[in-house]
């Protein structure tokens, strides 16, 4: 079975290269250029399918590699996934290195998730399980230069390790996935629901990796909250001086359908339907999974709301990973198949223009 989820695995990682191949016949380029475009990608020397993987947020995560935070709000990023391109870096370019981890520890984090799943289930709902994690419509971002190869393999493996048992190594994890994304800190409320005398461990060393980054940030910067208060920089009018409700944030995407056109609606359907989306199968599978993988989920879907925006969201609910173990749990092999389907014209869609320089989560 892990040689068949590493050939799904290939034969997913040679679809997308094949989309992105192809995707400036299908459509134009976009126009506009973010910062370091040039000097960031084009100039790595790889060709289009493989460096157009790092448009947008890896373009910055090659920047902080290279020049650590050199350059003003980058701080907004966390630091382990650059750290690592740094480290290796005199093995190859920084975009390659980049695109290399990110594939590699999906890969890793598919097999764990593929064991963690069977011990749990069984191995049908595991097998069905990482079809649906590799076909969702925004899994690219997974080999993409970006932090969610990695992210999702430290959290698995983190759940992987308590469902055994090994509390200590398990909040060690946890404290390289908060220095890997801000999402990283919900692993300690999750793991620690056992409500003995364990759940310290996780607690004070889930976090650590944050707790790092802002220690850091007080240092060089003299702010260490840094890497919130440059978020609303990156154009996606995301507040962090308040708590803006759920409902106000549907309230305020009903008004964006209604009186948009073109590309930014497409982008708040997009937002908005992924998100109902995500809620929706968690609440209605809640009794199928696990309640420390559900605590989690839900806090990595719900807080990034609270900011007023549903921006990033597509891709923000990949690591709410009992989505697709409540989907693989559906008996009706022909429902799952359609859905299926799905996502993978969904998952082209999204690749396409991800790859040609349009904005996607």
């Amino acid at each position: 079975m892990i040689k068949k989820l590493i050939f799904l695995f290939i034969i997913w990682r040679l679809l997308l290269l094949g989309v992105a191949y192809l995707s400036p016949i299908i459509i134009p380029q976009f126009g506009a250029r973010f910062p370091y475009f040039e000097g960031r990608l084009i100039s790595s020397g790889l060709p289009h399918f493989i460096w157009s993987f790092g448009n947008f947020d890896g373009v910055h995560y090659l920047g902080i590699a290279q020049d650590e935070y050199a350059y003003q709000f980058t701080q907004a990023f966390f630091p382990l996934y650059p750290i690592l391109i740094k480290l290796f870096s005199y093995l190859t370019s920084y975009s390659l290195l980049g695109f290399l981890i990110s594939n590699l520890a999906f890969l890793c984090g598919l097999v764990i998730f593929f064991k963690l799943t069977k011990e749990v289930y069984d191995e049908k709902i595991a097998f069905w399980s990482c079809l649906f994690l590799l076909s969702f419509p925004t899994s690219f971002f997974f080999g993409s230069i970006y932090t969610e190869g990695l992210f999702f393999l430290l959290i698995i493996s983190s759940f992987y390790l308590f469902y055994k048992k090994k509390i200590i190594f398990a909040s060690i994890v946890g404290s390289f996935a908060s220095a890997t994304r801000l999402a990283g800190i919900f692993l300690a409320p999750s793991l620690a629901l056992r409500r003995d005398f364990k759940t310290l461990i996780p607690i004070l060393i889930a976090p650590s990796g944050l707790i790092a980054y802002i220690l850091y940030l007080q240092i060089k910067f003299h702010n260490p909250l840094y890497f919130l208060s440059a978020q609303p920089v990156f154009g996606q009018e995301r507040m962090t001086t308040g708590i803006v409700l759920l409902p106000q944030v549907f309230w305020r995407y009903s008004k964006i359908l209604l009186t948009t056109n073109g590309l930014v609606l497409a982008n708040a359907a997009f937002e908005l339907s992924s998100t109902i989306f995500a809620l929706a199968v968690l609440f209605i599978g809640f009794k199928k999974v696990r309640s420390e993988w559900l605590v989690f989920s839900l806090l990595a879907v719900l807080v990034p709301t609270l900011t007023g925006t549903l921006a990033s969201m597509p891709r923000y609910i990949l690591v709410a990973f009992p989505i697709y173990i409540i989907l693989a749990a559906i008996k009706n092999t022909m429902i799952k198949s359609m859905i299926l389907i799905i996502f993978l014209f969904l998952l082209i869609i999204s690749t396409i223009f991800f790859t040609q320089g349009y904005w996607v989560a």
